[in-house]
Order: structure tokens, then C-alpha cells, then sequence
């Protein structure tokens, strides 16, 4: 693909790239030498249990002594550990890859999530079997780790093994592909780029940026590591010898104009060549899928099989990631070109949180409640973090686009007490900016909330005591749990203090909708659940009238 200017670096920009790795290295976007020797002891310890446990299955298998012995399974990091822009915090992706007689279910999950659940060096154990790609979460000595598994169509894995070649796919089922993809991309997105050095260090600044302003989150429909990764990589293709402040403010002008749907490509997309050595899995091709058309943000994996890494991109988070894409733009031209000889200062202007609790008057609060501790509390949020999708959805197909919705990837946790733990997700509401002067429309969203409700409770693994409550809820009623974490050291306390409760704690924002009907208290679980536990409160309650 043909680079748009060849033009490198002066020497005021490579000052400027050195001031902007400081302040990435100031902000805890680099490891120190004991914290990455930490993580390689994690990686090898892991390896070691992955070991003993695929040793332990082939025994149990009945396959003889010897082969028993020589059993091996693969333990490959991949992700921001694999691309080198890991940061203080990070946490490992890691994929083991085992022979074919590795059943998922039974000896991934059961098995080998039993040794690590009794190991003293494991916490936070949460297995996701029936996530789009399943997943092992846990923290290993504080280090917080996810375990991928992909089964070869082998009886042995090689120590050797070159996932490179295709081959690695054959007889293989789409979760393994899915999750082998992880490795076989961060390969080919290094591959790719003609600078991996200015690369990483432009995707620690986008990353950085992103968790930033709230636009970093896949399972919340923003983008995840990945589909920042594919963007900058792309923008260094572009520009293959500029330092990263130059390729940084080349970023944001590229994609603040892209025009969506046009997908991004690092190369051209390989399809099956057909014939006896088609694999046949998946590869995102609109012409060929209908599903693929209807993709808003198309980030395209660059190894086969190629995959949209967006697909979870919604109207409602195209539109809040093209907003911040452009407040990002507009930093970069006034504060950071003009702001001397390569652009040394305003840096920090671009990395300025976004202030969600200042940018809306009127929020959805997703309540997500547990009766038996932090560890249900975990399980039951993450859950519904990933349903969260729906119910923007959801509301802005109810009011016709006339309620708009932004989601805050953000949860916010209450302290426990007595083993009920809650922790509330916020959705900012507000109305298209040419509906601002226009009348007063009273929205009753009590139907769509139920409705998101009711598909929330279908969980698999629910238990009694898990609750959700959807409510309308207005800046300056937030819990105090929230202020808490928002609002500076002994806020709360000055504000009882003074009995100044008739005003909002935080600046008002204009442009709001005026009413708004939202359901309240907790929501109803099918008919099989109530039945199961007809004394807990998950049974519908008054909703409750809100007025935005």
C-alpha cells in the first residue's frame, strides 16, 4: 500500500517524541526491570502448571507411559506482552495451545481451572466458557492473566511449532481459530509496520489516550487493544519514517474525516484458495456475508482468517469515538503543532480525562447486585458489562434517535457489607444537538429496560442473590460511592457540612433532554428463577418515574 510522504523526522521532532515518551514513562506506561522479570516468573510458572496438567490428561487418556511423559502444550503470550507496549498494570494474554485429544470443556475448564483454583498463587478465578472467545481471567501473583485454549488437530504439539503457516488450522473448531487469531495477528501487525520502535511508542500514547477519554473498552462497543493497534499501525504505513509526534497528530487528522463504513486494511484481505486445502473458516467480506454489511467500524485483522476486530462498535459508541477522535484533532493542531519547534509542549492537553460526570445532566444507572461477595459480584458484572451493548441499543431504537446514549466503560464499586456487594455501570443521556430548543418530550423507557432486564437474567450460571436494577437517575442524585471516587479528598464531607444539598456537585452541562421514564428497582428473572427463589427481590417492583 503506497505511503503518503517519506519526509522523516527534524530535529525538533525527535525532541518532541522524547518529551512525549517521558511523560508515558511518568504516567506508568513502562515496566521497571523487577516488574518485567515479574512477569516472565508468572509465564514460566504458568507454563510449568500447563505442563503437569497436560502430562496428567494423557495419563488419564490411557495413552502409554512414554507418551504420557512427552506430552507438551504450548503457553504463548500475545497481545499489548506480544506487540511490546505492556505498561505498569498490563495484563497477560496468553493462549495455550494443546494437542487434539484436549477436550475444552472438560479438561481446559474442569481440569486445568480446578489445578489453578487450587493454587496458592491464583486469585480472582473466573472462568468464561461460553464468552465469543472463551477465557480463563484470573489473577497469578497479582498479575492479572487470561487464558485462552486452542486445540491442534495433533497428537503432539511440537516445541517448535510455526503458527505462521496456515496448516495450524486444519480440523481446528472457530473458538480455537478465534483464539489462536490473538498470537497470529500482534505476529503479522510487527511484520507489518516499517518502524516497530516508533510504532510502540505512538500505541502507548493512542492507548493512553483512549482509556483517557473513555473509548477504550470492546466489550462495551468502543475499541479494544487490538483495533487501536490495527489504526496506528496503519497511520505508520502511511508515514513509514516519521517519529512518533509527527505520526501521532497524523492519527487523529486521518481518522477523524475516515469515512465509516470504508474498512481499515494493514493488506490485502486472504480469502481460501479453494479446492482440498480450503479451511474454510470465516473471513470478513461484506460482498460474500450479508452479517459483514452491516458492520459500522470495519478494523480488519491482518492475519487469516481476517476478521472485523470492531464488530462490537454501535451507532451510539461510533458516534462518542469520532467525537473524541475530533476533540483529539483539534488538541493536536492548536496545542501541540503550534505549540513550538516539533510540537514539544501540549501533550498534556490531549491526555485530559474525559469529565463523564460533567458532560451529562441525566444518566441510566445500571446497578449490578450480589448477595454473595466480591467473587459473584465479578462474575455477575462482567456479564452484564457485556449485555450493556444491548440496552444503549435498545433505548436509542425506542426513541426514534431523539435520546441519544453514551456508556461509560467505567464501573464504579461500593465497599461491601455483609457479602452484598454492588457496583453500578452509567449510561449519559442527552438529545441530538438540533432537538436542543425544541419542547419537552416525556420518554417512558420502562418497557425497554424490562426488556434488557429480562435478557440479562437468561445468564446460564445464575444464582439467587444476583440482582440488576436499570434507573433514571440525575447528576446531582449520584451515590455517594461514585462522588467518591470522582470528586476531590473530603468533597462529601464540606458539602453535608454546609447542608448545601440543593445544588449539583458538579457543573451543569447544557443541552440535556427534559424528561425521561425509566424503570426502577430490580428486574424480573424467568419464570423458572422465581420459582427457584420466590422470597429474594428480583421480582419486578413500582417503576419509577425520572425526570432528566
Amino acid at each position: 500500500m503506497t505511503p503518503i510522504s517519506l519526509v522523516g523526522p527534524t530535529p525538533a521532532d525527535h525532541e518532541s517524541s522524547s518529551r512525549l515518551e517521558v511523560l508515558l514513562r511518568e504516567a506508568g506506561l513502562y515496566e521497571t526491570s523487577d516488574e518485567l522479570a515479574a512477569r516472565e516468573d508468572v509465564l514460566r510458572d504458568l507454563q510449568a502448571i500447563v505442563d503437569r496438567w497436560v502430562k496428567r490428561v494423557t495419563a488419564q487418556r490411557g495413552f502409554p507411559d512414554g507418551m504420557a511423559e512427552q506430552a507438551t502444550a504450548l503457553l504463548i503470550p500475545f497481545g499489548s506482552y506480544r506487540l511490546g507496549v505492556h505498561g505498569r498494570g498490563s495484563d497477560i494474554d496468553a493462549l495455550v495451545v494443546g494437542p487434539s485429544y484436549i477436550d475444552r470443556d472438560h479438561d481446559f475448564f474442569a481440569v486445568l481451572g480446578g489445578v489453578l483454583a487450587g493454587t496458592e498463587a491464583v486469585t480472582e478465578l473466573q472462568p468464561v466458557p461460553r464468552a465469543h472467545v472463551p477465557v480463563i481471567k484470573m489473577r497469578f501473583r497479582g498479575v492479572q492473566v487470561d487464558l485462552l485454549y486452542a486445540g491442534l488437530c495433533l497428537p503432539v504439539v511440537p516445541r517448535d511449532l510455526d503458527l505462521r503457516d496456515r496448516s495450524v488450522f486444519r480440523g481446528m473448531d472457530l473458538a480455537s481459530a478465534r483464539s489462536l487469531n490473538g498470537v497470529r495477528v500482534a505476529d503479522e501487525l510487527l511484520r507489518l509496520v516499517p518502524d516497530a520502535g516508533a510504532f510502540r511508542t505512538t500505541l502507548r500514547c493512542i492507548k493512553h489516550w483512549a482509556k483517557a477519554r473513555g473509548v477504550y473498552s470492546n466489550v462495551m462497543g468502543f475499541l479494544g487493544g487490538v483495533g487501536w493497534a490495527i489504526l496506528v499501525a496503519r497511520v505508520c504505513q502511511l508515514y513509514p519514517n516519521a517519529s512518533p509526534s509527527m505520526l501521532v497528530p497524523r492519527f487523529f487528522k486521518i481518522f477523524a474525516q475516515w469515512k465509516w463504513p470504508n474498512p481499515v486494511l494493514l493488506r490485502d484481505i486472504e480469502h481460501d484458495d479453494g479446492g482440498e486445502l480450503a479451511l474454510r473458516l470465516p473471513v470478513w467480506d461484506p460482498r460474500r456475508n450479508p452479517r459483514d454489511k452491516s458492520h459500522l467500524m470495519p478494523v480488519i485483522t491482518p492475519a487469516y482468517p481476517c476478521m472485523n476486530s470492531c464488530y462490537n462498535v454501535s451507532h451510539a459508541t461510533l458516534r462518542t469515538i469520532t467525537e473524541q477522535l475530533q476533540i483529539g484533532n483539534g488538541i493536536c493542531q492548536q496545542e501541540i503543532l503550534k505549540s513550538g519547534p516539533g510540537g514539544a509542549g501540549g501533550w498534556d492537553a490531549l491526555f485530559q480525562p474525559f469529565q463523564f460526570f460533567k458532560a451529562y445532566k441525566s444518566y441510566l444507572k445500571v446497578a449490578v447486585k450480589v448477595a454473595g461477595g466480591e467473587a459473584d459480584l465479578r462474575e455477575w458484572k462482567g456479564w452484564v458489562e457485556s449485555r450493556l451493548r444491548q440496552l444503549v441499543s435498545r433505548v436509542e431504537m425506542a426513541t426514534a434517535g431523539m435520546l441519544l446514549c453514551h456508556p461509560n466503560p467505567k464501573a464504579y464499586t461500593a465497599k461491601p457489607h455483609d457479602l452484598h456487594c454492588t457496583s453500578s455501570f452509567f449510561v449519559g443521556l442527552s438529545k441530538p444537538q438540533q432537538q436542543q430548543q425544541q419542547p419537552q418530550v416525556p420518554f417512558d423507557l420502562r418497557a425497554t429496560t424490562e426488556g434488557f432486564k429480562q435478557e440479562v437474567y437468561t445468564y446460564e450460571f445464575w444464582r439467587p442473590g444476583m440482582e440488576l436494577e436499570v434507573s433514571h437517575t440525575r447528576r446531582k442524585d449520584l451515590p455517594s460511592y461514585v462522588l467518591d471516587q470522582i470528586l476531590p479528598p473530603g468533597h462529601l464531607k464540606r458539602k453535608r457540612a454546609a447542608e448545601s444539598s440543593s445544588s449539583p456537585p458538579l457543573s451543569s452541562a447544557s443541552g440535556d433532554v427534559k424528561k425521561v421514564a425509566a424503570a426502577g428497582g430490580t428486574g424480573s428473572a424467568p419464570e423458572r428463577k422465581r420459582q427457584c427463589c420466590p422470597s429474594s427481590n428480583i421480582l419486578p417492583s413500582a417503576s419509577v418515574q425520572g425526570v432528566v
